[in-house]
């Protein structure tokens, strides 16, 4: 492979981390309140978020992604291909990150509701200082593998033409003819891509472990 064909490839890492970042982002915050609806005393409001949920990740990413672009970025608003792909992503990172935090919350025992309400904690306090430091906490290592899943998955972005790793590498590949070595590279560049995930995931987790353990 060439010189200039690598410098092809590695001009798409941005845009691969983008769309990964700030899919991430937009799920770990709507994730949160998905969440709480989903465990809402509420039945029609519990009902409906778990429904919803579960709509989410039953369908395909591509699926989620044609709809978004080729649907509602034709028919309702105007989206270019990177926001599409944003939007998508966003959307199933928000649902499984819903999940990822209500796995953290069941983790946590019983037994600390009762100690907070016998302090007369408020609600507030109840999340803020105890409830929400170790859902993060028994969150992390989940979240970080959803966090390279979903880094793999935005190769799908290509397909409508977001200038990611696999669309240039899959351009090259057309170009030389070379396919074997140029996506053996593109693979290399998403394992190097999700080792400081795992690596900032297990700093974290160690760093909360000692805070709690205080």
């Amino acid at each position: 492979m060439t010189l200039d064909a690598a410098i092809y490839i590695l001009a798409g890492l941005p845009m691969t981390i983008a769309v990964t970042g700030l899919a991430l982002i937009v799920g770990a915050v709507i994730g949160f309140p998905l969440m709480l609806a989903s465990q809402s005393i509420f039945a029609p409001l519990r009902l409906l978020t778990v429904a919803v949920i579960s709509l989410v990740r039953s369908v395909p990413p591509i699926l989620w992604l044609f709809l978004i672009f080729f649907g509602l970025g034709t028919s309702v608003v105007t989206l270019s291909a990177f926001s599409a792909a944003v939007v998508a992503f966003g959307l199933i990172a928000a649902v499984n990150m819903a999940e990822i935090y209500r796995g953290g919350m069941v983790a946590i025992h019983h037994g600390q509701y009762e100690a907070a309400h016998a302090l007369n904690f408020s609600r507030y306090r109840l999340y803020t200082d105890i409830l929400i430091p170790q859902m993060v906490r028994v969150s992390i290592p989940s979240a970080a593998t959803y966090a390279i899943g979903l880094m793999k998955d935005s190769a799908i972005a290509s397909t409508i033409g977001v200038a990611e790793l696999a669309f240039r590498g899959n351009q090259i590949s057309m170009q030389t003819y070379r396919g074997l070595e140029i996506y053996a590279v593109v693979g290399l560049l998403y394992i190097l891509l999700s080792l400081p995930v795992a690596a900032l995931s297990r700093e974290a987790e160690r760093r909360l472990r000692a805070k709690v353990s205080r």
